[in-house]
């Protein structure tokens, strides 16, 4: 019985794998230099807001009122919960990642008003323009393909942990 070992640390040998390790390491940092910014894109905070309306979030209706809104924590940043300051309702609903034409200079609420009807529609962070957009919901759906659509923008804040 023969057994041939093959050195491959030897330079220019055809079979050596240091010739993938510099394209390999480039792939590697390349998506790892993307991912985090991915996660981090979207809202990840707290958010304290006073909404001044009646509103829709998801498939809940919720009364004008002081709210807390945060990502669930094993979503992977795909559902959020809101919840009144006092804790007397909340509901969760899903978002996407989006794009603001511009960061804002003050964390808001955007909602989408169609007649008297307020729907919550995207959430940005003070001073970065990548922000988080709530999935339509079927109500919000039939409503839009009845009524014009307009915005209203709410400011908020990030909350003080321990608050």
């Amino acid at each position: 019985m023969f057994i041939q070992t093959i050195d491959n640390t030897q330079p220019g040998h055809k079979g050596s794998s240091r010739k993938y390790l510099p394209p390999l390491i480039i792939a590697v940092a390349f998506v790892l230099g993307i991912y985090p910014s991915k996660a981090q894109a979207q809202v990840v905070g707290d958010l304290e807001v006073n909404i001044p309306f009646q509103f829709q979030a998801g498939n809940a209706k919720l009364p004008a009122g002081e709210y807390r809104i945060h990502v669930v924590g094993d979503s992977n940043l795909t559902e959020m919960r809101i919840s009144a300051a006092d804790d007397s309702t909340s509901t969760f609903f899903q978002v996407t990642e989006t794009e603001a034409k511009s960061a804002p200079t003050k964390s808001e609420l955007i909602f989408n008003k169609y007649g008297d009807q307020y729907f919550l529609a995207k959430l940005f962070e003070e001073g970065s323009a990548s922000g988080s957009e709530a999935i339509e919901s079927r109500a919000e759906k039939a409503v839009s393909q009845q009524t014009m659509q307009a915005e209203e923008h709410v400011p908020a804040h990030r909350r003080v942990q321990g608050n």
